[in-house]
Parts: C-alpha cells; structure tokens; sequence
C-alpha cells in the first residue's frame, strides 16, 4: 500500500470514528434538552421502555437486528462505522446523558435550547463525517441511503420518510417527542449536505475545509457573474 493510500484511509477512519462518537455525544445532548430526540433515537427509546436492559445494552441488540436486514439489502454499506455504531454509540449516549445531567442538574429553559442546538448541529456534523468517510454506516442511515439509490427520489426525502415512520412508531411506546424531534425530521438531510460540503469533503480530499469554502464560493460567484 502506498503512502498516499495510508494517509486516505487514515483520514477515513478517523472520519468514521470522529463521526461515530459525535453521534453517541448528540444524543447526549438531546436528551438533556428534553425537547426531544432525533427519529432514531426516538424509535430506539420507545422499544427501550419495554425492556429492563441498560440502554446501552439494548441499542446495541436492537442494531444486530437492524444489521441483519442491511446485510441483506446492500452488504457495500457495511464496514468499520456501522460495528463501532452497533458496539459504541449506545454505551457514549448513555455516559453523556449522564454526565450532562451530573454537570448541569438544575437545567432552565435557555441552557435547554442550547443544548438543543448543540445536538442538532453535532448531529449533522457528525453524519456528514461518517458518510464521507465511506466505511460503512449506521443501520439506519443505511436505510435512507438503500432507498435513495434505488429510487429517483433524494436522500434527504427518503430521510424525512424514514424519521416520520421512527417518530410515530416510538411516541407511540412512550417515547420523548418535541421541538427536537420536529427539527430534525425535516432538517437533518439539508444539514448534512451542507456538513459534506463544507467541511467532509474537503478533509477526505487532504484539504483544508475553510480554504476550500471559500475557492469555493469565489469559483461560484465568479461563474455567475460571467452568466450576466
């Protein structure tokens, strides 16, 4: 293996890993704000209370279901981000949740809503990373993904389609549905495009994300004035 193609895969997997965490911490985030979670979370939690498992534990069962069903349906999908999904990201969710709480136990409205915010953006940035990276992704994700290359429609509906299902299926089991939930339903797959293209991107290609951006917008700005 060449260097470059060392230092390529280097920077995928950090992505993955980077990404991963991230998502377990947004969570984290989330629930604090008790504004509700994202729709996966949202579906994991409502199943969760029919359980006595740690959280952890259960995320992690209820992903080898869901992973099954992705091996079937698209194996290229599967790799390093979806195992440390599977094994990690329930276990960082439940110690965040927890250290939130330890770290800020008389929470008001404001401090709510930024850590609303907090979660949404870490999220998406998160989710960018990850997908960027290409080495695998969360069962979840996978599912917008699958459906969005077999179809003609975009990922970020198939995203939306996806969520309402999770949403109702969890707030049906008593799980925790509010602003939080509402954003990122109609929100998430704009967010994680804007994610790629500004900052994935460019890390996967060795660059430096702000550079890019901004040749970026000076290369658009400059097409458009040739068009006048």
């Amino acid at each position: 293996m060449s260097a470059k193609s060392k230092s390529d895969r280097l920077r995928r997997i950090v992505m993955t890993v980077a990404g991963v965490s991230a998502s377990g911490i947004a969570v984290g985030f989330f629930n604090y704000s008790a504004f509700g979670m994202d729709p996966f979370q949202v579906l994991a939690h409502g199943l969760w209370n029919l359980t006595p498992l740690s959280y952890g534990t259960f995320y992690t069962i209820f992903s080898l279901i869901l992973f099954i069903f992705v091996f079937m349906a698209d194996r290229k999908k599967i790799g390093l981000g979806t195992v440390i999904n599977m094994f990690l990201l329930g276990y960082i969710t439940e110690f965040f949740s927890w250290l939130l709480a330890r770290l800020f136990p008389d929470g008001g409205l404001f401090l709510r809503l930024i850590m609303l915010i907090i979660g949404i953006t870490i999220m998406c940035l998160a989710a960018a990373l990850y997908f960027t990276a290409n080495m695998g992704v969360s069962v979840y994700d996978a599912v917008a993904l699958c459906l969005s290359e077999r179809t003609p429609i975009k990922f970020q509906f198939c995203r939306m389609g996806s969520d309402v299902i999770c949403v109702a299926v969890g707030f049906f089991f008593g799980a925790q549905v509010g602003l939080g939930t509402i954003i990122t339903m109609f929100f998430t797959g704009p967010l994680i495009h804007i994610f790629q293209e500004t900052l994935a991107i460019p890390l996967i290609r060795g660059r430096n994300p702000v550079a890019y951006s901004i040749r970026k917008l000076y290369l658009s700005v400059k097409k458009a004035l040739k068009k006048r």
